[in-house]
């Protein structure tokens, strides 16, 4: 029988912790997928990003509708002098317009006039300025996008990471029971020896000292838990009243962790918010360039109009003002461009030109240091996987030793220093073995985060 199947049948009789205790059976047992999914539902950081999304892809449709010629009806009634000068000035829109009434005096005598106005306009053509428009907003939607599946990739990696240190801190904390109970029973047999006058008193309160610690050691791990618990409740938000974790129940430190599979996925969502960065500066150029392009307008209107003055510059009834007299059309085609835009676009395009070069690099670094910490991690993992073959021997070995140590205390062959000491190693060769399985799932987490393969990992706990 191997050393490992030896570790687990000594595991399985007792020597090593329960996998949970009776308080958690009370509670609702959570998968690592189910606390993913709960934290989508819930985490007001994500639930920001989608909104952020559909913003963008709404942006795309107010874009595209932009394009639709503009359609403007106005009618005005009014009632004013109409005296007027000859010569041209700049309107302002402060001005109101007076036609005709050029005459050699002024007249305050009121008029009135009724302007009746049907105009559209229409881009009918900007040199692909539409399409270069429609194109950045869809690369601000994949920014968007990238952005919130790299966030809830994060909170993913983040909900996974508490996921084990629970676990760990859970099967720790039944670790640190056995260890009280171990002392616990060290004290009553040494009680038992010091009343029959076998053993010194002495012994019976170093015993009671040993057990203390042991139980502060407890407590120290169950608000270990409790916090554990509140951090990913702030994620979760499920209550840390109701939360226990069971995904990895059955076989977290029952059998020896086998390698998981981690692929290099297509879509890696730590690069791709940077590459769709990258994009939305590619598609910018080609807008600044459409932007500063002529444009060819074209343009028409009807209107209808009244007036109360007559063409011989009479002045008639107020009421012979409100009716359409007469009416008119024009149709044209415009032809506008800046002469400055050259000089503007190449100011554009140079600020542009250093934000997609600095994206660029941006982007490398992102990828240098994903590539680093894959390495980092497989190193671990090697060393983990060297090291777990040998835990179960350590464990055994130290569960003789301290059954031994017990029945030669029992029979006054050592001192009480010699079998705590012993009781020590055996807490220690738990501990390292949780803390060794627990180091493994980490660095087996962290490989599949990194190499864009998180989903993949969770789905296969369970």
């Amino acid at each position: 029988m191997t050393a490992f199947y030896l570790g687990k049948r000594v595991w399985l009789l007792g020597t090593c912790m329960s996998l949970f205790s009776c308080t958690l059976f009370a509670q609702k047992k959570y998968g690592l997928a189910e606390l993913v999914d709960a934290s989508h539902k819930y985490l007001p950081l994500l639930l920001q990003k989608q909104a952020q999304v559909k913003s963008a892809q709404a942006s795309v449709t107010d874009i595209k509708q932009s394009f639709l010629p503009q359609v403007k009806f106005s009618e005005q009634l009014n009632l004013g002098s109409d005296n007027s000068l000859a010569g041209s000035f700049f309107a302002f829109g402060i001005t109101p317009s007076t036609s005709a009434g050029v005459r050699s005096q002024n007249t305050l005598q009121a008029a009135t006039g009724n302007v009746a106005v049907l105009y559209s306009e229409y881009e009918l053509f900007n040199f692909g300025l539409n399409h270069a428009r429609t194109d950045f907003a869809e690369s601000m939607v994949g920014l968007q996008m990238a952005d919130q599946q790299r966030e809830q990739f994060l909170v993913d990696w983040q909900v996974a990471k508490l996921y084990f240190a629970i676990l760990k801190s859970q099967y720790r904390l039944d670790a640190d029971r056995q260890n009280v109970n171990r002392y616990d029973s060290i004290f009553t047999v040494i009680r038992a020896l010091t009343n029959s006058g076998l053993k010194a008193g002495a012994d019976s309160s170093l015993a009671k000292a040993e057990l203390s610690k042991t139980r502060i050691i407890y407590n120290q791990t169950l608000g270990l838990v409790n916090q554990l618990k509140e951090q990913l409740h702030f994620y979760t938000g499920i209550a840390i009243t109701d939360l226990a974790v069971d995904s990895l129940a059955n076989r977290f430190l029952i059998h020896t962790p086998v390698p998981m599979p981690v692929t290099q996925a297509p879509g890696n969502p730590l690069l791709d918010f940077y590459i769709q960065k990258r994009n939305l500066y590619m598609s910018k150029d080609q807008l600044i360039h459409k932007t500063y392009l002529p444009k060819i307008m074209l343009a028409g209107s009807v209107w209808g109009r009244g007036s109360s003055i007559q063409y011989n510059d009479k002045f008639t009834a107020l009421s012979n003002g409100l009716g359409y007299q007469r009416f008119n059309y024009a149709l044209g085609v415009a032809f506008t461009y800046n002469l400055f835009n050259g000089m503007y676009r190449k100011t554009k395009l140079t600020i542009n030109k250093f934000d997609t070069e600095a994206s660029n690099y941006e982007l490398q670094q992102q990828q240098t240091s994903l590539l680093s910490a894959s390495r980092q991690t497989e190193s671990v993992l090697q060393t983990i996987q060297a090291n777990l073959s040998e835990y179960p021997v350590q464990l055994q070995s130290a569960l003789a030793t301290y059954r031994q140590k017990l029945a030669q205390y029992r029979a006054g062959l050592i001192s009480l220093i010699d079998l705590t000491n012993a009781s020590f190693v055996l807490y220690r060769s738990q501990t390292d073995y949780i803390e060794a399985v627990s180091d493994w799932y980490l660095a087996q987490l962290n490989k599949a985060a990194l190499n864009g393969n998180l989903n993949q990992f969770i789905q296969t706990l369970n």
